[in-house]
């Protein structure tokens, strides 16, 4: 699998294993069947409320901890301290010794005070890695412009029905890496019975999943697909073996309606 070697030169595999909206009674289960088939990238966040059992499932999986990446999520910090407070739950919550990278899950609250943290933490050593979540337009400029330590990536959504092709060369032109989640528009839109990707997955051998993730790898964007099923799980990581022509891209790239699904 490929990785991507972030502004801070930290790699970080492309293909992660998303736990949003994973019930924590079956997280660890999950992230040890994530792991058991390869997934080395494992993206939480205290608003999952599942990172205990997230890091139940690294440390019982014996691999060694510089192998698994792990991402976790902390927003709304009234001030520095409760920032420290926040950050400080997430690193006990874990218990792996580090966090590979940490960001500002939403704009909410006094985002300033709490990057400004994550660098203190990222000096340290605590966190290897800091950066952003769902920041566009001027909150993510606010960020720039304050803080000391350019976000690594910016985690948003991102999928074939809303490609975000302009705010991924915006993101670029800063250094900064575009993350996707919700890679398969949460199931939206009949992705899984779409013409397009149908007739593509069909040329190919593959599943309509694997062709709407392949587009989004091959644009290297690091992409987190989610699913409780073991089947699935070894589906939307099998998508090394293939490559998307020119003519399949502008295809795919017709279904954009750049704009969210999930307020329609």
């Amino acid at each position: 699998m490929n990785k991507i070697k972030l502004n801070n030169g930290v790699l970080i595999p492309q293909i992660g294993y998303g736990t949003y909206q994973i019930p924590k009674e079956i997280t660890k289960e999950c992230v040890l069947n994530a792991l058991k088939i390869g997934y080395r990238h494992i993206d939480t966040a205290f608003a999952y409320d599942n990172e205990k059992e997230v890091g139940e499932a690294i440390r019982e999986s014996q691999l060694n901890r510089k192998d698994v990446f792990v991402t976790t999520k902390v927003y709304g910090a009234k001030d520095y301290q409760d920032a420290c407070d926040k950050i400080e739950r997430s690193l006990k919550a874990l218990n792996i010794g580090y966090i590979d990278l940490m960001l500002i899950h939403w704009p909410e609250g006094d985002n300033i005070a709490l990057y400004k943290a994550m660098e203190y933490y990222y000096h340290q050593g605590k966190i290897k890695a800091i950066g952003v979540s769902n920041f566009y337009g001027e909150e993510l400029n606010k960020i720039l412009t304050n803080t000391e330590v350019t976000p690594v990536l910016d985690q948003i959504e991102a999928h074939v029905f809303y490609n975000q092709k302009e705010m991924q060369s915006l993101l670029k032109d800063r250094n900064i890496v575009l993350e996707a989640w919700s890679p398969l528009a949460a199931a939206k839109f009949d992705i899984f019975d779409n013409p397009v990707l149908l007739e593509i997955a069909n040329k190919y051998q593959k599943t309509t999943a694997q062709v709407a993730l392949r587009y989004l790898y091959q644009r290297e964007i690091i992409i987190l697909p989610r699913s409780k099923n073991v089947e699935r799980m070894k589906e939307n990581i099998d998508i090394l073996d293939f490559e998307l022509d020119q003519d399949d891209i502008n295809k795919i790239e017709t279904l954009n309606e750049n704009r969210t699904v999930f307020n329609v």
